[in-house]
């Protein structure tokens, strides 16, 4: 049966598409214009009571019944498990994946996505946030560039964790890095850009990505109305 994608054009919107096109998982796309508003939406918030996206619903989900999740990197080990790729069963291998995708759940993703904001969204330069920011996400490219010195793909073998961190590398000149200045990193990311389910992942909505960024998109991302509800 095919699966419900609510999404947008984002970082952690195309771990989700990149996924299910690299499992050739049928989805239905349902788009959630967070530059809209649409995030706030009540039926949305039943899916994804965080307001943020991507969510998934599924409707033959465990034991044959319909389950909705939220949460990319929760999406990503549920849409592993259901298909059974991307993800190693043995306990040792299962767990490394497991670990660095929770590296870009807790570190890369929050942290970069920082950066990216400090230096390109906030309504004044700060220094001192856009310092901190770009030395983390730098550090944070080390630590990536150090374990894919050892390893081809950053688990070992290509997984989940490569679908969840690969987006976030996507935008990095706009959080001040040079890939050259990580040549492992850099090899990694040209390797997996190769990809054509990659490349399909990343053209969902991409038209999305081009539209102005105006006073009441700037408001639905990072105004007031995120306590609201």
């Amino acid at each position: 049966m095919t699966i419900d994608l609510y999404y947008w054009s984002t970082p952690n919107g195309w771990k989700i598409s990149i996924m299910l096109e690299e499992t050739e998982t049928p989805y239905n796309l349902i788009p959630v214009n967070i530059t809209a508003g649409d995030q706030f939406q009540p039926e949305y918030l039943k899916i994804s009571p965080n307001n943020k996206m991507p969510a998934i619903v599924d409707p033959n989900g465990p034991n044959g019944n319909p389950i909705s999740i939220f949460e990319s990197g929760a999406i990503l080990l549920y849409l592993a498990e259901k298909t059974s790729r991307f993800i190693p069963n043995n306990p040792s291998d299962r767990y490394t994946v497991i670990q660095w995708l929770m590296f870009q759940m807790g570190g890369v993703g929050p942290m970069l996505g920082q950066a990216h904001h400090f230096r390109q969204y906030a309504p004044e330069k700060i220094p001192y946030a856009i310092e901190r920011y770009t030395n983390e996400a730098s550090r944070l490219y080390g630590v990536l560039n150090r374990q894919l010195s050892q390893v081809e793909y950053v688990a070992g073998d290509y997984s989940i964790a490569d679908m969840a961190i690969y987006p976030w590398i996507v935008p990095y000149e706009k959080q001040g890095q040079n890939l050259s200045d990580f040549p492992h990193l850099k090899r990694w990311f040209e390797t997996i850009s190769q990809r054509p389910a990659v490349s399909r992942g990343l053209a969902v909505l991409s038209e999305s990505r081009t539209k102005k960024f105006d006073e009441k998109a700037r408001e639905n991302l990072f105004g007031t109305r995120q306590f609201q509800q």
